[in-house]
This record gives C-alpha cells, sequence and structure tokens, in this order.
C-alpha cells in the first residue's frame, strides 16, 4: 500500500501549483476562492499566492477573473444567450461587476463585444441531410404506416 501524504510531499511544489491551476481551469464557474485554489495545492494561502504568482505571473485571483472573461467572451461569440445568463455561467454574482471587468480586459462592453463578431446562429451550421429528414412531410401515405388492422 502506498503512503499517499508520503508520495506528494516529494513531488516539486510546481506539481501542487499545477493541480490547483487546473482546479481553477476546470471549475472557474464555481465560487473559488484562493484558500480552495490553496488547499489544493497544500499550501498557506498566503504561500500559494507567492509561488502561484511568481510560477504563473499573475495572482491567482486574476488568473481564475481572466479564464472566467475568456469563456464568457467565447459564451459571447457562439451563443445568443443573455448577457445576464453569460454572467452567472462563468461564476459572477454581479452582472455591473461583470460588465466593468469584461471592459477592462476587452476593452467594449459585452454587448458590444457580441455585435463585432457574427451572429451565433450564423455558426450554427445543419447539414442538409438532416434539413431534408426533419422538413419531410408528416403525413403517412402508405397502408402499412397505419395504425388500423388489416381485415
Amino acid at each position: 500500500m502506498v503512503d499517499t501524504d508520503r508520495v506528494t510531499s516529494d513531488l516539486p511544489a510546481s506539481r501542487h501549483l499545477l493541480r490547483a491551476r487546473d482546479l481553477a481551469d476546470a471549475r472557474y464557474f464555481e465560487p473559488l476562492t484562493v484558500a480552495d485554489l490553496a488547499s489544493e495545492a497544500r499550501l498557506s494561502p498566503a504561500h500559494f499566492s507567492r509561488e502561484f504568482q511568481r510560477a504563473f505571473g499573475e495572482s491567482p485571483h486574476r488568473y481564475l477573473i481572466t479564464r472566467r472573461l475568456e469563456r464568457a467572451a467565447g459564451l459571447l461569440r457562439t451563443t445568443d444567450w443573455s448577457v445576464a445568463r453569460i454572467c452567472v455561467s462563468v461564476g459572477w454574482e454581479s452582472v455591473g461587476s461583470f460588465t466593468t471587468s469584461f471592459g477592462r480586459m476587452f476593452g467594449v462592453a459585452p454587448m458590444r463585444y457580441r455585435a463585432s463578431h457574427p451572429a451565433a446562429s450564423r455558426l450554427a451550421l445543419i447539414p442538409a441531410c438532416v434539413v431534408r429528414t426533419y422538413s419531410r412531410p408528416r403525413n403517412r401515405t402508405f397502408r402499412e404506416d397505419s395504425a388500423e388492422p388489416r381485415p
């Protein structure tokens, strides 16, 4: 049997930082805190923040905010969801603070950002075979398709 505490303590600190970063990437939409990420890295929050900053060039909080805003930009480009729905789906609680942060990062408000890209409906390509299948008449003309038994 392997002692998992000993094995994880033998790993370099950067490996633990990667686990925390992976957690932020995978669960950006949840209300994660620096303490949650530090716990994943098995470091104290203060030490974790310093090491994360040194390893990745930005604070853990800034990294999480950046991931959320990048995902929001993707949703604005590819969906017709409202800004409020996108805001909540990427982990923000306030549309106002989301709009302000989005504007700081991208230089425009979310609606202007969306307007500068092709409409999401133009990106949803439907194969011709699917269009033909769903556009066929629904009425049956063959006897074997009727629900009534034959005499």
